[in-house]
């Protein structure tokens, strides 16, 4: 199948299931919107699931894209965690199935896919597993850390910012204040650090 006619129907599917559903979009409609046969639609897809699947993976890849591009290696890596939290944040705020695949609604509709979608969700820590290294080779996070656990952590923390605080007054503003405290937490922790000895004077 010809590369822009499936991106054409992945495209469609993509705004069908985003707007009525998994399990109230159909395959039907999805062919007219893209301007081919129902039995393109399954040239590009084994099934209806597959679709679904097919669309997931491109908006994950989207989202991994979008971060990626606001990676500098010439950042501080702490600087970078906040940068690019910031980036992912926005963009899952404009595509909802990416939402629903983290919050693990993808999973509910699809629960033989449950293995595929949790490999879709494990590519999600990528971006700040790459973070986690560069802080490491800067000499700014500790060289000791589980780096794919703390990726997974980091975006947990991410996905709560979205199911604890997406509603209300002052959204963005309330987001902003706890995801600062949020890093400088992770960064900093809760207990004092000794204060360093004073150095030697020069005799």
């Amino acid at each position: 199948m010809e590369r822009a006619k499936k991106e054409c129907i992945l495209l469609e599917a993509a705004k069908a299931f985003a707007k009525l559903g998994f399990k109230k979009a159909s395959v039907d409609a999805i062919a007219r919107r893209a301007g081919v046969a129902k039995g393109t639609v399954y040239l590009a897809a084994e099934s209806k699931e597959d679709l679904f699947y097919q669309v997931l993976h491109r908006e994950v890849r989207a989202w991994i894209a979008e971060v990626s591009n606001a990676i500098d290696p010439r950042m501080p890596a702490d600087q970078l965690l906040a940068l690019t939290s910031q980036v992912g944040l926005a963009y899952l705020d404009s595509r909802p199935l990416v939402k629903h695949l983290l919050f693990g609604e993808a999973h509910l509709m699809l629960p033989a896919w449950h293995d595929q979608l949790d490999e879709l969700v494990a590519l999600g820590k990528e971006n700040a597993v790459q973070i986690l290294k560069l802080g490491v080779r800067q000499g700014l996070f500790r060289e000791e850390i589980d780096i794919d656990t703390v990726a997974e952590l980091l975006l947990d923390l991410q996905l709560a910012f979205f199911v604890l605080h997406d509603r209300g007054p002052n959204r963005d503003a309330k987001l902003q204040r706890r995801k600062l405290a949020a890093f400088d937490l992770i960064l900093n922790g809760l207990k004092n650090r000794p204060a360093a000895a004073p150095s030697a004077l020069p005799a």
